[in-house]
């Protein structure tokens, strides 16, 4: 696969503003649903994988905090049997409104996910013959993962990095020491020129991030 072929999605919810993704490489080919959030969300990558007549392979998950994961239930009962891929160290909070944080805000809200799929460090998972290393950039939460594609230098961070800042650190399970320690041992070793696709906000580069991001030059 080329670079140039690399068609990514994006949809925002109104609240958070969190980059649900639909990543692809050809139309009425596979792809992958990556953190679908809040309204709209999900019915707007529905829509979109329809439009496209894309084939779902997976959700693939950053990590499970609400605003990544409350859309995973409306895209399962559009495409069943969808998997769901998620570091075993979320997968609590796939079903416990405390551990995704959406119980800190109200009722509360879990998915009906009972059969995860683990994404150890390290691993790598296929999309249209492009390979995505799996990086353990926890820290943020306690499972957070970003996918690396080195042949199209493209990098999901999820919420570990962002343009010109990083995670939060003060939620329950946060460890803003481990969160530093996997930017720079996971992320900042990447080729400058890879982008950034995060969890909110703008895309970046890991080149700009190295240089001019306050929290990756000073620290915490």
């Amino acid at each position: 696969m080329d670079a140039r072929e690399f068609q990514l999605f994006i949809t925002n919810d109104e609240v958070y503003a969190q980059n649900g993704m639909v990543i692809y490489f050809r139309d009425a080919g596979p792809c992958w649903i990556v953190d679908p959030g809040l309204p709209p969300q999900a019915s707007e990558m529905i829509a979109h994988v329809r439009d496209h007549n894309l084939t779902p392979d997976a959700i693939v998950l950053t990590h499970a905090h609400a605003d990544h994961i409350a859309g995973i239930d409306e895209v399962r009962e559009a495409f069943s049997g969808l998997p769901v891929y998620l570091a075993k160290e979320e997968w609590a909070a796939l079903t416990d409104p405390m551990e995704n944080l959406s119980g800190l805000m109200g009722s509360g809200f879990s998915t009906n996910v009972t059969d995860p799929r683990d994404l150890p460090d390290g691993s790598t998972l296929e999309l249209d013959q492009t390979m995505w290393q799996v990086l353990d950039t926890s820290g943020h939460s306690p499972g957070g993962r970003s996918f690396y594609c080195a042949a199209l230098e493209i990098v999901i961070a999820g919420d570990a990095l962002f343009a010109g800042s990083v995670g939060r650190v003060d939620f329950p399970h946060s460890d803003g020491d481990r969160l530093m320690r996997n930017i720079h041992a996971k992320l900042m070793t990447l080729p400058e020129d890879t982008r950034v696709l995060s969890g909110h906000g703008p895309e970046t580069t890991i080149g700009h991030e190295r240089k001019t991001n306050p929290f990756v030059v000073h620290g915490l």
